[in-house]
């Protein structure tokens, strides 16, 4: 690809990153959460960086099929369970495990069939009121799935609503309503996420569910990725394609929102929302140029941003510019345009061209 956009992915990195999910919870095992395309890092480049992954945990059959035919037998775990009477088939015959959280799937898989031994994890709503069997439904639930035939192991799971904020006591309610639920099971269990691997350590039982902690974004309110010890996977870069010297008052982008304070240069970048960069990213969002802080100028268009490079009187067409990761934190660009890290990650565009270092 001929457009500078990269996104340069470091393995290693991730590879620190899962290192942090072991010391956090050494007696746990670990369901690496490699969704939405590994968070927007690659789904089979990042399942190969982590061979210590007991598990993976995936939204949806594309994905877990993409792996079983990339070669990897470890065990994948079905996020969001299944959808129609036919995905009880390739579930099983690709040997998936399946979550199961509303009556409707329950009822599919008893109508299904079943040719070989099936793992189900049963989601309970401790709190989130998203998605799961409320808590006091667990004995009749195990009771209907232990009728199926090949139905292997039943584990339990929930997931966290408020875990990124220390100070909020509804996780430690929802810890204590999913294991009162559960106490009589003898089950395997998981609840942590991120964010709870980190700062809830009562919570991590039996697995734990590492997701944007893997690819070095802030799980909890308040704490960097550097002050957890997280270091960046993805670095988002581009470069000049122009540098302009404008005028004071001079306007600049759709809409003139803008405008120069004084006489200055403004460099024009190849990169824009139809890569990913956040359309709502504001002015004096941060940026780098040649590894220095820059700030964005004007509205972001599909293809172009506009960078103040008053800072910058070097600056010259062909110059590296970071949008997010080596030396500035995606949880920094995240906030200044409003939204959170995940969603930055995950909408990285199919035309910007992906480099992996080991």
């Amino acid at each position: 690809m001929t457009r500078p956009v990269r996104a340069r992915i470091n393995l290693q990195a991730l590879q620190h990153n899962f290192s942090r999910v072991q010391q956090a919870a050494p007696n746990s095992k670990i369901m690496a959460i490699i969704k939405a395309n590994a968070y927007g890092h690659g789904l089979v480049r990042v399942a190969q960086a982590l061979p210590a992954a007991d598990a993976f945990g995936v939204a949806c059959l594309e994905e877990a099929i993409s792996l079983r035919e990339a070669g990897f037998d470890r065990r994948i775990v079905l996020l969001e369970g299944l959808f129609t009477a036919e995905d009880v088939g390739l579930i099983n015959g690709y040997q998936l495990d399946v979550v199961l959280h509303h009556e409707t799937q329950l009822e599919l898989l008893e109508q299904g069939r079943l040719l070989r031994s099936l793992d189900v994890w049963v989601k309970l709503d401790t709190g989130m009121h998203r998605l799961g069997f409320e808590p006091d439904s667990v004995a009749g639930v195990a009771t209907r799935l232990r009728r199926i035939p090949q139905l292997g192991n039943i584990h339990y799971m929930s997931h966290f609503c408020c875990a990124d904020d220390l100070d909020n006591a509804v996780t430690g309610t929802q810890l204590q309503l999913f294991l009162d639920a559960v106490a009589a099971t003898g089950a395997d269990t998981t609840l942590a996420n991120s964010a709870a691997i980190l700062g809830w350590p009562d919570t991590h039982r039996d697995w734990v569910r590492p997701g944007i902690m893997l690819y070095g974004g802030s799980p909890l309110q308040g704490r960097s990725a550097q002050s957890l010890e997280l270091q960046p996977v993805m670095t988002l870069s581009t470069r000049l394609i122009a540098v302009n010297a404008r005028q004071q008052g001079d306007a600049i982008g759709y809409a003139q929102d803008w405008r120069c304070p004084t006489d200055m240069q403004i460099g024009v970048a190849a990169i824009g929302y139809g890569d990913g960069y956040p359309r709502h990213a504001p002015s004096g969002a941060p940026l780098l140029v040649n590894g220095k802080p820059a700030a964005l100028a004007g509205r972001v268009s599909m293809d172009m941003i506009c960078i103040d490079l008053s800072d910058h009187p070097e600056a010259k067409v062909g110059d590296e510019v970071v949008l997010w990761g080596d030396g500035l934190p995606v949880d920094a660009v995240a906030a200044a345009a409003g939204t959170i890290s995940y969603e930055l990650l995950c909408g990285v565009g199919s035309r910007v061209a992906f480099e992996y270092h080991a």
